[in-house]
Order: structure tokens, then C-alpha cells, then sequence
């Protein structure tokens, strides 16, 4: 599956799992990365990743558990980890992917006035 069209079906999968946290106060969708992600007061907290997979902001302790179990791997943006951005696979199921949801949409919201 070429890059655009694994960034459509996570895109997809990812509206799909986010129809509650849409009717949440301050929710929608905004621009990130070359894509759409969902955001919080206008902070993106998920994003459908051009490679396949969700990408998502959690603390840099979830995100080394994450890593360390390895359910999801540090995001690096020019060679360089980030500290907060992880990538869940494609292949991980939708329970994998709505928790980690769950998760960076309660990170964001907490750290966003």
C-alpha cells in the first residue's frame, strides 16, 4: 500500500475512534504534519502518520513505557526523537489505538489554557 493511501485509512480509522472525543468541549480538527489531526483548543494531540499509523503528544514517561514495551516508537523529525511524539502502528487494534487516544487527548488537554 503506497504512503498516501495508508495515510487515508489511518486518517479513516482514526475518525472513526474519535466520534466521542469530537463532542468534547474545544475538539475538532486542524492542520499537522501535511495532514488533519485532532487538536484541542487548537493544539494537535493525534494525527493519521504519511508512513501508516497514529501518531500522538503524551508525557515523555508514557512515551518511554510505550516505547519500552513496544507498542509504539519515538517519533523523530530530522534524525532528532521527539520527546513527546510516538507512532502506534498500523497493526496495533483499535482498543491499542483508542487508549493511546484516550491518552494524549487528557495529556493535551491539560497542558493547553
Amino acid at each position: 500500500m503506497a504512503a498516501n493511501e495508508r495515510q487515508a485509512a489511518g486518517h479513516a480509522r482514526l475518525e472513526e475512534l474519535s466520534v466521542e472525543l469530537l463532542a468534547m468541549p474545544g475538539v475538532d480538527w486542524g492542520p499537522m504534519f501535511g495532514s488533519t489531526g485532532l487538536r484541542i483548543r487548537g493544539k494537535v494531540f493525534a494525527v493519521a502518520a504519511r508512513a501508516g499509523g497514529l501518531l500522538i503528544k503524551v508525557p515523555e514517561a508514557h512515551a518511554d513505557a510505550l516505547e519500552e514495551s513496544g507498542v509504539a516508537a519515538r517519533m523523530a523529525m530530522g534524525g532528532t526523537p521527539r520527546r513527546e511524539w510516538v507512532l502506534v502502528p498500523d497493526d496495533a487494534d483499535d482498543a491499542t489505538w483508542a487508549e493511546q487516544l484516550d491518552a494524549a487527548y487528557t495529556y493535551v488537554d491539560s497542558i493547553t489554557p
